[in-house]
């Protein structure tokens, strides 16, 4: 019997999360938490089953949550979701693409996903409530802070450190041993030095 989690937010990276979280098989998901409007309705043939106003009483019933709403512009959404859900008590596991590979010398933290075709290489450490997102690559000896969205296809070389609440667009590449300060916004497509 698996664990039963809830997803919030149902949007597309949500349904990009519920196949992972289907492929890894470790957690059944119970329903989406969305905005009142999309009460009842299905995304991918999971339920939205209530708003962030109900999330005190899905905590009596479900004792698992992710957050599966995408960053781009600012963390603080996630951030002030992340927060809430740890302030309630829900444990926010990591989920991992079946399709990834992550070092067994590395670390990730609570509430991350790491998408498919990623590459997370020794002695690296993944902050919580981030988004590695499909095919990106954290070489070794990276630190990547915490609520932080990796895109796709993003290269963080060797050494490198990403500090709190960043966003990384699609392609964008760094040089080897940076700081990208916190909440930094990345365009796609960029050389970071």
């Amino acid at each position: 019997m698996l664990d039963k989690i809830i997803l919030i937010g149902g949007g597309g990276h949500c349904r990009s999360v519920i196949d992972i979280i289907e492929l890894e098989n470790r957690f059944q998901i119970a329903g989406i938490v969305d905005k009142p409007e999309l009460l009842h309705t299905s995304i991918l043939d999971y339920k939205v089953i209530g708003t962030d106003d109900d999330l005190p009483s899905l905590f009596k019933k479900y004792k698992y949550a992710l957050i599966t709403i995408g960053q781009i512009k600012s963390p603080e959404l996630r951030i002030n979701l992340f927060n809430k859900l740890k302030e309630l008590g829900f444990i926010m596991p990591v989920i991992i693409s079946p399709r990834a590979y992550v070092s067994k010398y590395s670390s990730i933290a609570e509430g991350t996903v790491v998408m498919h075709d990623v590459l997370i290489n020794s002695n690296s450490i993944i902050g919580a409530n981030c988004i590695i997102n499909n095919k990106a690559l954290v070489e070794h000896d990276c630190e990547i802070g915490n609520s932080c969205h990796l895109s796709t296809g993003v290269i963080i070389n060797g050494g490198t450190i990403v500090e709190n609440g960043c966003f990384v667009g699609s392609n964008a590449t760094s040089k080897e041993a940076v700081k990208i300060s916190e909440k930094s916004f990345i365009k796609a497509g960029s050389i970071f030095k």
